[in-house]
């Protein structure tokens, strides 16, 4: 992750095997977002932009409701319009280790 801030976040994606699409590079694939929505108690609503390789190119809209349970917190994230190159293995893969990493970014920068 290379930003992280309330209007957005730019990240770079590692492929392993390389990226299907082409990437930014063989194993990497970057790409940014803004959120459209980030208001409290609400889902957080944001916008990704695909790379610039061929297949990947476009408008993903990710939802993530968060939800109080058991002295945590729940998070769904529902993606819409991901491009037909992303992998659906991938992109779930991804995801799933995905609400660890704005953590980690904000404490190695603090």
């Amino acid at each position: 992750m290379h930003a992280f801030e309330a209007r957005g976040r730019r990240v770079s994606l590692t492929c392993d095997p390389p990226c299907a699409d082409g990437g930014s590079s063989p194993h990497t694939a970057a790409c940014h977002g803004r959120f459209a929505r980030l208001v409290p108690g609400e889902p957080v609503v944001g916008l990704g932009f695909g790379t610039e390789a061929p297949g990947s190119r476009g408008t993903m809209t990710i939802t993530t409701p968060l939800t109080e349970a058991g002295g945590g917190t729940d998070v769904l994230i529902v993606h819409e319009g991901v491009p037909d190159a992303v992998p659906a293995a991938g992109n779930g893969a991804g995801t799933r280790s995905a609400p660890a990493r704005p953590a980690r970014f904000v404490e190695a920068n603090a």
